[in-house]
């Protein structure tokens, strides 16, 4: 009897362990393939893009819309050849320099949030104020857009016009800035997109500062450091990596954002302007404002071309951003 009921739990163990390894194997077949159709969602859109605008580049050739800000659909024709009417210069331009614009305003910003969320804040108002801040993240980009047409543009306009008044000639404000200053412009499209990747920053730095080594801090408190000396000396250097791959982050959803964008840049297809105060346009603008009118030879072809070299530049900015974020890892080891 006693023989009987081992063999029994042993065969019942054996049936437990191969059940086991049955759904280990097929978990790690699951995932495998989870992340094998992430590729091919990436692989398929690129090859998508490049069919799409393959006689438009064939035309053209791939990088005569990179050399030439002239943007002029009704001027080209399907003879055309020399020069390309669909230069995107200016909208590579413009969406770099937005992107930069909420970068210095949005990583200062979702740093000290973060902080204060994890280090410094009362422990009843940390969650609270977390929610808060992630509640940003929920709000419809097309909601941002018409805030900053009614909130943001008027009470930005007497600040941007005193700038050009003052400092009109000076770099970065100028130089080619003339006119009255009506609101919409690189600054208040840059101002919208920090607001946007704010929560995105600041979600990530506040897990970063949350996991920074505790014994680290408390010896920093028992050598009489104050708080900031402790958050400058143990949190802030071990959490590197992490706020740089959190900006990298929030640059790259910065890049590709588009209905509050176009809202509030100005879309002016014809030039670069110099001026953070001037109007312009971005890459993922001109898409949205054209696509449905693109009916003149090759136009509709040229702006699957923005949107192919708007992946590449997504890509590229992730790219170097896995580097740098690595390469500060090690340093930090």
């Amino acid at each position: 009897m006693t023989e009987h009921r081992s063999a029994s739990r042993g065969e019942s163990s054996l049936l437990r362990r191969s059940r086991w390894r049955s759904g280990d194997a097929a978990f790690q077949v699951g995932v495998s393939a989870v992340g094998w159709l992430i590729i091919a969602i990436l692989v398929g859109t690129a090859v998508f893009l490049i069919g799409e605008s393959w006689s438009s580049l064939r035309h053209f050739g791939p990088l005569s819309f990179l050399t030439s800000t002239r943007w002029a659909p009704s001027e080209a024709t399907s003879t055309q050849t020399d020069p390309n009417p669909y230069g995107i210069a200016q909208f590579v331009y413009g969406s770099l320099l937005t992107s930069m614009i909420a970068m210095l305003i949005a990583v200062p910003v979702s740093v000290m949030v973060a902080l204060y969320i994890t280090d410094m804040a009362p422990m009843w108002l940390r969650r609270p104020l977390s929610y808060l801040v992630d509640l940003l993240a929920a709000i419809p980009s097309v909601v941002y857009g018409f805030w900053g047409i009614f909130a943001l543009i008027p009470a930005i306009r007497p600040v941007g016009q005193f700038l050009a008044d003052t400092l009109g000639t000076a770099p970065v404000i100028g130089p080619l800035f003339a006119g009255p200053f009506f609101g919409v412009s690189y600054f208040t499209a840059g101002v919208i997109l920090a607001i946007m990747v704010l929560p995105i920053i600041t979600a990530i730095c506040r897990e970063v500062f949350a996991v920074a080594p505790i014994q680290e801090k408390e010896a920093a408190f028992a050598l009489g450091a104050t708080r900031w000396e402790m958050l400058r000396m143990a949190v802030l250097p071990r959490s590197r990596a992490g706020i740089i791959g959190a900006s990298l982050l929030g640059l790259g959803r910065a890049i590709g954002e588009t209905i509050a964008v176009t809202m509030v840049i100005g879309n002016n297809v014809l030039a670069i302007s110099k001026s953070i105060l001037g109007q312009g346009a971005t890459m993922p603008s001109v898409i949205a404002n054209e696509f449905t009118e693109a009916n003149q030879p090759f136009h509709l072809q040229s702006l699957f071309v923005v949107a192919l070299w708007l992946l590449i530049l997504a890509l590229i900015v992730n790219t170097v951003g896995k580097v740098v974020v690595r390469r500060v890892g090690k340093d930090i080891a």
